[in-house]
Order: structure tokens, then C-alpha cells, then sequence
């Protein structure tokens, strides 16, 4: 089996699927692992690391992404030398960040194109299933980034200070939305010496902020069916979230920075800022929206730009793992890793439909949508074991391993 690692095209995007690390172990697995040329330079990592890992470097990417199995961080986009689905082997398999709840075209060609596609961020949240969790991994270092551009833009230091200058009293910094993301925004906050405060719809979240040492913000409402079986937020009605909005203004005025990560699967980002509560900040203030690619949880907030409205700063960046790309490459790698530990048996893949893991994350196989989840049925056979052929990739029809 062949696994390939193309580089990354989305703007911006400056993580890499494996890093070096993550190739040895794979390596120790069987497959023989192929890697674009220069896929984890912007990363940190060069092609002599991965060389000496135990890949074969390749300087197209259309050797990488003909690979038996291609991982990718972001969803396949278009290339000079046409759409990255359509360089991929028919029958291959594919495991990314697949976003299929919001690309229902991309969902398409890959069932067109016959592709086993898994998605990431469908991984279950259950124990057996921490470790392969890529979204909790890339929250986290969205939590702790998203203080880091808050403080930096924030015309204030965190950490109260008596100094012979004066004294000046510690920033005050509320998350809005307290999930991997929310929790590490809280912790590193409170590092850096701010005054912090958590609000959740899930009350079942108050004990993991008071065990950072932030404050649980209470609102006065009904919360008591606001999350779903996977551990998420559920959507809500819309009287709810304007009773909502007029509660939260009050605690969103005092506070100097506030960061927002509410989001709802397969939905716009739920509004929880109006634009009058930005204006009843204090000039200076800031907003770090991490909702920013669905719609924002700000009213004002645009995607990858930095709004200031009334002297309050709202940063709209929609991929902050992207800042910080070694660590997050290396969290990345090592869920990629265990999750094909999970699949693969004897050098294939070993596809067993009833299993929570596999069935949970598989969106398309075999040219049908088959994540329930999304609509589709998954197919009758429970265990499926797909083994290489001699036959090329570009001249296979059918599955492949």
C-alpha cells in the first residue's frame, strides 16, 4: 500500500498532514509513504527529515494524491492542473478534514469518483477514539492562539502589576463558548495573569471552567436540552438566542477581550454578540471571533479580516491552527497515525461498517454517500477488507487498498 502526502493548497494553509514522526511510525506499519516535495517546509519540516523518516519524496503532486490512500489536511480544492478529486486514483481512499455537513459538492465527486472518503472531524467523541480526535487537537492550539492575537492587539497587558509607576489592574477575558477551543483559551488567559470567565449553554461545563480557575457566567435561561448526544451544542430556538444576546451584552461590556468558538454542526455559527453590545465596550477591547467561517458569533465580524467599529477590534481569522503549524502538524500527524493503526490490517484497509470509529467517520465508499449522519445508508456488508492488485492506479476500476 501506498500512502501519499500532497502539499497543502488552501491559502494560507501551512500545516502537512504527517510530519517526519508520523512517517516512521507509519513506515513501521507496512505501507510505503510518498511525500510532495516541500509539503512541510512551511512547517518546519524538510524534505531530508522525511527522507531519513523512511519517504520517498516525489516532485509532482499528482504522484502524491495517486496514492492508494491520500492524506490531506483541508478538503481537495482546484489546481493548475484541474481539481485535486480528480488526480486521485478511482477507488482510493481519503482521509482529511472533509467539512461534508457544509461541501456537499466536494461529498459529490468523491462518490462520482468512486473514493472511500473519511472525514475527520466526524471522528466520534468517545474514549476508545481520543487520540484520533484531530478537531479537539487543532481547537486546542486555536484556543491558546486566539489569546495570543487578542493580547497582541489589546492596548493593555494581562497580569495586574504594582510597580513604583503605578498600579494596573489585570485584563478581564471572557470565552463565549467553552469546548477544547473555549478550555485551552481559558487556561492559557489565566497564565498570562487575566481575570477569566466561561459561559456555556451546557451547565455540565461549569465544573471544567472553575477547574482552571475561571469563573462560570450564568445567564437566566433554559438550558437544559443544549446538547446532543456527541457531546456538541444543539441549535436553539431563535427566542432563545435573543434572550441570550440581551444577557450576555451585560458581561460582554465589561470584559477587555472576548473570545467566541460557539458553533452548531452543519449550521450557520449561532449569533451571540449584536453590534450595540460592541459598542458598549470599552474602546480598546477586542473580539476574537473563532466562529468567523461559519457567519461569526459577532454580528460584526467578517471572515479573515480585522474589524474596528466604535474603537473595539474584531478578528474574523477562520484557520488560527495554521499560525502555529509545527505543533499543530504534529498533533495532526500523530491522530492520522492512530486512526490508520485503527483501519489498516496486514498492509490494507480493513473496513468493518459496524464499528463506531470507522462507520462514524466514513462519509463516502464504493460511489455511494454512506454516513448516516449525512443521509446516506451504509453498506450491507459489515467487514470489508480491500488488498492491493498489480493492476496500476491509473488503469484500476474498482476498490483498491
Amino acid at each position: 500500500m501506498i500512502i501519499g502526502v500532497p502539499k497543502e493548497i488552501a491559502r494560507g494553509e501551512r500545516r502537512v498532514a504527517l510530519v517526519p514522526d508520523s512517517v516512521k511510525q507509519l513506515v513501521g506499519l507496512g505501507p510505503e509513504v510518498v511525500v510532495e516535495a516541500g509539503a512541510g517546509s512551511s512547517a518546519g519540516f524538510e524534505d531530508d527529515a522525511y527522507v531519513a523518516a523512511g519517504a520517498r519524496i516525489v516532485q509532482r503532486a499528482s504522484e502524491a494524491l495517486g496514492a492508494d490512500l491520500v492524506l490531506k489536511v483541508q478538503m481537495p480544492g482546484e489546481t493548475a492542473d484541474g481539481h485535486e478529486v480528480d488526480q486521485l486514483a478511482e477507488g482510493a481512499a481519503l482521509v482529511c478534514f472533509l467539512k461534508p455537513l457544509d461541501q456537499t459538492e466536494i461529498t459529490q465527486r468523491l462518490v462520482d469518483r468512486g473514493v472511500t472518503a473519511f472525514s475527520v472531524e466526524l471522528m466520534p467523541r468517545i474514549t476508545r477514539a481520543q487520540s484520533m480526535d484531530a478537531l479537539s487537537s487543532q481547537s486546542t492550539i486555536s484556543g491558546y492562539k486566539a489569546v495570543l492575537m487578542g493580547a497582541n492587539v489589546l492596548p493593555r497587558i494581562f497580569p495586574m502589576l504594582v510597580t513604583a509607576a503605578g498600579t494596573l489592574q489585570p485584563a478581564r477575558v471572557l470565552v463565549v463558548g467553552v469546548g477544547v477551543a473555549g478550555l485551552q483559551a481559558l487556561g492559557t488567559a489565566k497564565r498570562l495573569g487575566a481575570i477569566t470567565y466561561g459561559y456555556d449553554t451546557r451547565a455540565v461545563v461549569r465544573e471544567q471552567v472553575e477547574s482552571i480557575g475561571a469563573r462560570f457566567v450564568e445567564l437566566d435561561l433554559d438550558t437544559g436540552d443544549s446538547e446532543d448526544s456527541g457531546g456538541y451544542a444543539k441549535a436553539q430556538t431563535e427566542e432563545f438566542y435573543q434572550r441570550q444576546r440581551a444577557e450576555l451584552g451585560k458581561h460582554v461590556a465589561a470584559a477587555d477581550l472576548v473570545i467566541t468558538t460557539a458553533l452548531v454542526p452543519g449550521q450557520p455559527a449561532p449569533l451571540l454578540i449584536e453590534a450595540d453590545a460592541v459598542r458598549n465596550m470599552r474602546p480598546g477591547s477586542v473580539i476574537v471571533d473563532l466562529a468567523a467561517e461559519k457567519g461569526g458569533n459577532c454580528e460584526l465580524t467578517q471572515a479573515d479580516q480585522n474589524v474596528v467599529d466604535s474603537g473595539v477590534t474584531i478578528i474574523g481569522h477562520t484557520n488560527l491552527p495554521a499560525e502555529v503549524p509545527a505543533h499543530a502538524s504534529q498533533m495532526y500527524g500523530k491522530n492520522l497515525v492512530t486512526f490508520l493503526d485503527h483501519l489498516l490490517e496486514e498492509g490494507a484497509l480493513a473496513l468493518d461498517f459496524s464499528d463506531e470509529i470507522t462507520g462514524g467517520s466514513l462519509v463516502t465508499h464504493a460511489g455511494k454517500l454512506v454516513n448516516e449522519r449525512l443521509g446516506g445508508t451504509l453498506p450491507l456488508t459489515e467487514t470489508e477488507t480491500e488488498t492491493e492488485t498489480e493492476t496500476p492506479a491509473s488503469e484500476a476500476e474498482g476498490e483498491k487498498a
